[in-house]
């Protein structure tokens, strides 16, 4: 049997990694729908049945403006998705570089390096879309942008432990005795060595992404109106949370779904390529 077919499964075994699957693949058949369809146009307005209860006509009943909440929260995951994508890719492409650099070069450049981490890392994402917003204004680029400075320092502190624990192998010696460069080494056996690391990281770090997008929206820092936004659409919810309690159980069902199917794939991922688990399974 080839590692592939091995590896998958023991995936379909382990509980977490299938219940993170499923609950991330609704998420993103949710954003993906909306591309093509939605019951109505997630911006259009109708006054007449504002606050309208579920029902055949509205399956998820509208907002206080007389949106389709379905076709918000559809149109919404589109939003999140694409928020945590852009930032986390940020962070990623530019932390890992950072930590391969500092893996690779050791001495002043990783002390110079990790030091930079320290100081990005001092600056959360909320605190950095609040700079943002003050100085160009509330939107979803100034989220993307202070979602990814969070990230880069995490990427970077994770790959360069995960690097130099790498850097330390026989092989790599061995590699130096060869002839072969410290880009080389970091491209032909560094990087192979501890992708599964980083996949795994970036998972977690998804989810994050999508509840620190949520929490910016919320706070009117991120996505602005018209777009749909989870988060948006709870601070909207809390004037009627009485009046239509359901307007803020509806957003919150959908961000507690993509965070909990994110992680618990991270968790199963982390399980399945960590080899002293994998042999226990």
């Amino acid at each position: 049997m080839s590692e592939t077919a091995a590896f998958f499964r023991r995936a379909l075994r382990h509980r977490s990694f299938v219940a993170g699957g499923l609950l991330t693949a609704l998420v993103l058949g949710m954003a993906l729908l909306s591309l093509v369809w939605t019951p109505y146009v997630a911006t259009a307005l109708n006054i007449r049945h504002r606050l309208a209860l579920p029902s055949a006509t509205h399956w998820l009943g509208t907002d206080a403006l007389g949106r389709d909440v379905l076709s918000l929260i559809l149109a919404g995951a589109q939003n999140s998705i694409m928020v945590a994508v852009v930032s986390v890719g940020i962070g990623l492409l530019l932390g890992s570089l950072l930590g391969f650099l500092a893996a690779a070069r050791r001495g002043w450049i990783e002390e110079l390096v990790m030091r930079f981490a320290d100081f990005t890392y001092a600056f959360p994402a909320i605190l950095s879309a609040i700079m943002f917003a003050a100085i160009l204004g509330p939107n979803a680029l100034n989220s993307i942008i202070a979602i990814a400075i969070y990230n880069i320092p995490i990427f970077a502190r994770v790959v360069r432990a995960a690097a130099n624990s790498v850097w330390a192998r026989d092989f790599i010696l061995a590699a130096r005795a060869a002839g072969k460069g410290a880009f080389r080494i970091t491209i032909e056996h560094v990087l192979p060595n501890i992708l599964s690391v980083i996949v795994v990281q970036a998972t977690i770090q998804f989810a994050l992404a999508i509840l620190a997008e949520a929490a910016l929206s919320y706070l009117g820092l991120g996505t602005q109106p018209p777009t749909p936004s989870w988060g948006r659409m709870l601070n909207e919810a809390q004037s009627y949370v009485f009046r239509a309690p359901l307007l803020a159980v509806w957003p919150g069902i959908a961000i507690a779904m993509a965070v909990l199917g994110l992680n618990l794939l991270g968790d199963g991922l982390r399980d399945l390529t960590d080899p002293r688990l994998a042999r226990r399974r």
